[in-house]
C-alpha cells in the first residue's frame, strides 16, 4: 500500500516536470530568439534584407548565409535576373528567376510599425533587383563610359556655375556700395548724416557672403549626389544624399505652409493693435493740446496714460499673437521665455517700482515741468518729471536726478503752485527788539518793491515768523511776476541786494544781537503817534 502511494507520487511529480519543461522550452526559444544578433543579406554595396528572427533552429547568420549561396546559384544559371515573391502559410518567399532566395518570416517583422511579411517581402525583392542592375551595369563599358561622360558634364556644369555665382558675388557688391552709398548720404536731419554708409555696406557684404557660400555648397552637395548616383557602387550613398535633400525641402516646405495661417492671424493682430494704438493716440493729442478736455484727463496727465494705453495694447496683443508664432509651442522656445519672464522679475523690481512712484508723482499732479519744488535738501526748477527719475535744475546750474521713489518719500515743497504761471519768493532777518517792527516791514516790503521781477500783484507781505530771545524773526513773502527770465535763485539774490540796500540806508542793521548780562535800560521802542492823513 506504501509503495503504491509513493509511486503515485512520483508519477505525479513526473507529470508536473513535464509541463514545466513544455512551458519553459517556448519562453526559452522565444529569449533565444530575441537575442539572436541580426544578419544582413548585402548584395555590392546595398541591403537585400535584414535577418531577425531564427527559423527551424536556424539563426539569422545562418539564413543570411543560406540566401547568399542560392543567389550564388541562381546567378550562375545566366536567367533573366527577375525577383519577384510568393506568400505561403509561414511568411512570404523572395524568389529569383523563380528559385527561392530566403523566406520573410513574422519574427522578422516589426509588428509596431506596421509592417508585415508581403510588404517587406516586396521592399526586398525591389532592392535585389537595383543591386543586380547596378551588378550590370558595373560589367557594362558602354555604360561606364555613358557615366563618366555625365561626371564630367556635371563637373562642368558646376565650375561654371562657381564661376558666374563668383562674378555675380563680385558685381553685386560692387553696385550695393555704388548704391547704399548714394542713398545713405541724402539721408540727413539739419543737414548732417544720420548713417555711416560703412558699417551696413560692411554688413550687407558678409551678407551677400553667406548667400554666396550657401549657393556654392548647396551646388556642390547636389554634383556630389548626381555623381555618386551615376556610380553602380557608390549609387546607394548618392540616393541617400538625393532623398535627405528632398526630405528636408519637403520638411521646410511643410513647416512654412503650416506656419502661413497663424502668420496672417498675427498681420491680423499687429494690424488691429497699431489701428488700437493710432485712435488712442489722436484722442490725448487733443487733450494734450487743450482741444478736448475729459474728466480728470488734462495736458499733465494725458502724455503717461497715452504711454500706458499703448503698453497695455501691445502687451495684449503679443499675448493674443504668441500662440500664433511659429515654434512658440516648442521646448526651447518655452524655455526662453520662461528664462526671459524669470530675469526680468527679478532684475526689474526696482525699475517696477521706480515706474509706480513716477506714474503717482503724475496722477497727484504733486510737480510738472517748470516748477520750482523743494525736495529733501534740493531745490531747483523741475527740468522733466520722467518715469524713473525726476530731473531738478538748481540755480547754481546744477542738474540733479532723484530717483521718483526716493522724491516720492520725501516732502515736496512747490513754489509755483499759489500764482499760475509764477513762483514764490521768500526770505527771512531777524532784527533786535530795539528797531521798531513797522519800521522794518516797510523797509522789507519797499526792497521787495525796487526788486526788477517781483510782482506787484499779488502785493508782497511780511510776517513775525518768530519772537525769539533776543530778535524777532521776520519773513517777506512776494510773487515773481509771469514774464520773469530770472530763476528763482536769481531773483532771490537780486531781493537781498535790495534788503540790504534800503537797511543801509535807513541805518538798520541787519544782525541778531545776543546779551551775556542784563541792559541797564530796557530795550523798548518808544510808541509814535501815527500822523493824521493829509
Amino acid at each position: 500500500m506504501k509503495e503504491s502511494m509513493l509511486l503515485r507520487t512520483l508519477f505525479c511529480l513526473f507529470l508536473l516536470t513535464l509541463s514545466q519543461l513544455g512551458h519553459a522550452l517556448p519562453a526559452a526559444t522565444a529569449a533565444s530568439q530575441s537575442e539572436a544578433p541580426l544578419a544582413r543579406l548585402t548584395v555590392g554595396n546595398r541591403t537585400v534584407f535584414v535577418f531577425r528572427a531564427m527559423l527551424s533552429g536556424y539563426t539569422p547568420h545562418d539564413r543570411a548565409e543560406a540566401a547568399e549561396k542560392r543567389l550564388e546559384r541562381a546567378l550562375a544559371q545566366g536567367g533573366p535576373q527577375q525577383a519577384s515573391i510568393r506568400s505561403i502559410a509561414e511568411g512570404t518567399q523572395v524568389l529569383l528567376d523563380g528559385s527561392l532566395l530566403f523566406l520573410v518570416s513574422p519574427g522578422d517583422v516589426n509588428a509596431l510599425a506596421g509592417d508585415t511579411t508581403d510588404l517587406l517581402a516586396h521592399e526586398s525583392a525591389a532592392q535585389l533587383g537595383k543591386a543586380l542592375l547596378e551588378r550590370r551595369e558595373q560589367r557594362s563599358p558602354a555604360y561606364i563610359v555613358q557615366a563618366l561622360a555625365l561626371c564630367v558634364l556635371a563637373s562642368c556644369a558646376l565650375v561654371f556655375f562657381l564661376w558666374g555665382l563668383a562674378a555675380l558675388r563680385r558685381q553685386g557688391r560692387r553696385r550695393l556700395e555704388a548704391i547704399l552709398g548714394r542713398r545713405l548720404a541724402q539721408v540727413r536731419l539739419r543737414n548732417v548724416r544720420v548713417l555711416d554708409a560703412e558699417h551696413l555696406v560692411h554688413f550687407m557684404r558678409l551678407a551677400m557672403d553667406v548667400v554666396a557660400w550657401f549657393l556654392g555648397l548647396l551646388a556642390a552637395y547636389v554634383w556630389l549626389a548626381f555623381v555618386l548616383a551615376r556610380i553602380p557602387f557608390a549609387r546607394n550613398w548618392g540616393e541617400r544624399l538625393q532623398q535627405f535633400l528632398l526630405d528636408t525641402a519637403a520638411e521646410i516646405a511643410s513647416n512654412v505652409a503650416a506656419a502661413i495661417p497663424g502668420l496672417l492671424l498675427v498681420a491680423v493682430i499687429v494690424v488691429l493693435a497699431r489701428l488700437a494704438s493710432a485712435t488712442l493716440a489722436s484722442f490725448f493729442k487733443r487733450i494734450e493740446s487743450g482741444e478736448l478736455h475729459f474728466g480728470w484727463l488734462d495736458r499733465d496727465t494725458a502724455v503717461p496714460t497715452r504711454r500706458l494705453g499703448k503698453v497695455v495694447i501691445w502687451l495684449f496683443a503679443l499675448a493674443m499673437a504668441y500662440p500664433y508664432l511659429p515654434g512658440s509651442h516648442t521646448a526651447a522656445f518655452q524655455g526662453v521665455t520662461v528664462l526671459a519672464g524669470l530675469m526680468l522679475s527679478i532684475g526689474a523690481s526696482s525699475i517696477v517700482g521706480q515706474g509706480a512712484a513716477g506714474l503717482i508723482l503724475m496722477y497727484t499732479r504733486a510737480l510738472r515741468k517748470g516748477d520750482y519744488v523743494s525736495i529733501g535738501d534740493v531745490q531747483g526748477t523741475v527740468v522733466e518729471p520722467g518715469i524713473f527719475d525726476t530731473r531738478v535744475r538748481t540755480g547754481m546750474g546744477v542738474d540733479v536726478a532723484m530717483p521718483n521713489a526716493w522724491v516720492l518719500s520725501n516732502t515736496i515743497k512747490n513754489y509755483s503752485r499759489a500764482v499760475p504761471g509764477a513762483y514764490v519768493v521768500d526770505t527771512s532777518v531777524t532784527i533786535g527788539y530795539d528797531t521798531p517792527w513797522r519800521q522794518v516791514c516797510a523797509m522789507l516790503e519797499e526792497a521787495a518793491a525796487a526788486t526788477e521781477g517781483i510782482a506787484a500783484e499779488p502785493r508782497p507781505y511780511v510776517i513775525q515768523s518768530a519772537l525769539s530771545d533776543f530778535y524777532i524773526e521776520y519773513k517777506l513773502v512776494a510773487c515773481s511776476v509771469l514774464s520773469s527770465p530770472n530763476s528763482r535763485a536769481e531773483l532771490l539774490s537780486l531781493l537781498h541786494q535790495q534788503v540790504v540796500d534800503v537797511f543801509n540806508r535807513e541805518g538798520v542793521q541787519i544782525m541778531s544781537p545776543h546779551f551775556t548780562q542784563e541792559p541797564q535800560q530796557a530795550h523798548i521802542v518808544v510808541p509814535v503817534e501815527p500822523k493824521p492823513a493829509a
